[in-house]
């Protein structure tokens, strides 16, 4: 029997075109979509929305309603309940407003472990033997120093626990380091690169660009500012790729562009880039203190199932605030509506003995 190699090449390509057609398919969206010029015109500084998209995000993305305003006057809670070092001094009505929130922003439901069991040792409240607790009562020191010390990213809205847990006991936007995989594979580069990752937006750039840049301090740069080759100002490709692959997170994160921080003609020029870019930096830059001051600080007081597979905690992205939209619940003014998130007044904080509790 002969066969016909112009045939089998001819179907060999088909089908070879067949699947590329497939996956073009699933990689673009269906149309119409929208573009909102964000620079100057002509400078290709549009963002592209896609409308249906946008239904879903603001569906998922809603603040819940705040409870009616407390008191701020009368008794301090430190005056009346045991063992309240981080809130004793908010009016009894504010404590126990901001504590029956809580429960809805992270064990909302019925049973023995939610509610306030979720933190609390049942029948006595005053009982530090569930680790909760102590990990509540340190996010609560951080979510005031968000709300305070980092204002130039928070601005005026601030944010609260739901912000970041949405419902959940534990965020579902964290992150950990991950196990390298030992297996031979001639594809993957440096840093598990030619793997599609989601925190690198799906694309094959390194799968962990977490580590260095937001617990780590790297420098975040890929351009050189000189011709290469010249050692004290040498750019690699390498650098360009972790770089980008922190960038593509940022973008899928909050549901924006390259264009939302950077001028298209000059990427690199500051005085030339959005204000968001500003904000970004602030972001970065608050994303390691929360990773290194707060959550890492917590390490020996997580169980094990709490911890990634390497031991290390499990630490928050520009995700697990922004969770796919460039503000957190389109800008909600979560601060106005629950003061008790702020630091205490100075007077205040002089009653209070003992550093911070952890």
């Amino acid at each position: 029997m002969r066969f016909n190699t112009t045939n089998v090449t001819l179907l060999s390509l088909a089908g070879a075109a067949a699947v590329i057609g497939f996956g073009l398919l699933f990689t673009f969206e269906r149309l119409p979509v929208q573009t909102v010029q964000g620079g100057f015109r002509g400078t290709s500084m549009g963002r592209v929305d896609n409308p249906r998209t946008a239904v879903v995000m603001a569906a998922a993305n809603q603040a819940p309603e705040a409870p009616e305003a407390a008191d701020a006057t009368g008794e301090r809670a430190r005056e009346v309940y045991e063992n309240v070092p981080v809130l004793g001094h908010l009016s009894v009505e504010q404590f126990g407003r901001i504590m029956n929130v809580m429960t809805q922003w992270l064990y909302p439901g019925e049973g023995d472990a939610v509610g306030c069991n979720g933190c609390h040792v049942a029948g006595n409240f005053a009982s530090d033997d569930k680790y909760q607790k102590h990990v509540a009562r340190r996010m609560i020191q951080m979510t005031m120093a968000l709300n305070s010390e980092w204002t130039p990213h928070t601005a005026q809205t601030g944010v609260t626990c739901w912000t970041c847990h949405r419902g959940q006991s534990v965020p579902a936007n964290v992150w950990h380091e991950a196990p390298r995989s030992t297996g031979p594979n001639f594809l993957t580069g440096p840093g598990e690169q030619n793997r599609p990752s989601l925190a690198a937006g799906l694309s094959d750039l390194p799968l962990d660009p977490f580590t260095p840049y937001l617990m780590g301090a790297q420098e975040i740069r890929m351009q050189g500012a000189n011709q290469h080759p010249r050692p004290e100002s040498r750019q690699s490709i390498q650098q360009t790729e972790w770089t980008y692959s922190l960038m593509m997170h940022m973008s899928t994160s909050l549901g924006v562009n390259c264009t939302f921080c950077h001028n298209s003609r000059a990427f690199a020029n500051w005085e030339e880039s959005p204000p968001q870019r500003a904000l970004a930096w602030q972001g970065i830059r608050m994303v390691r203190d929360i990773n290194n001051t707060y959550i890492e600080s917590l390490r020996e007081r997580f169980p094990a199932n709490r911890l990634g597979p390497l031991g290390d905690t499990l630490k928050a992205n520009c995700t697990t605030c922004h969770q796919g939209v460039n503000k957190p619940m389109y800008g909600a003014p979560m601060i106005r509506d629950y003061p008790e998130l702020l630091p205490a007044p100075a007077a205040q904080r002089a009653e209070v003995a003992g550093p911070r509790i952890q």
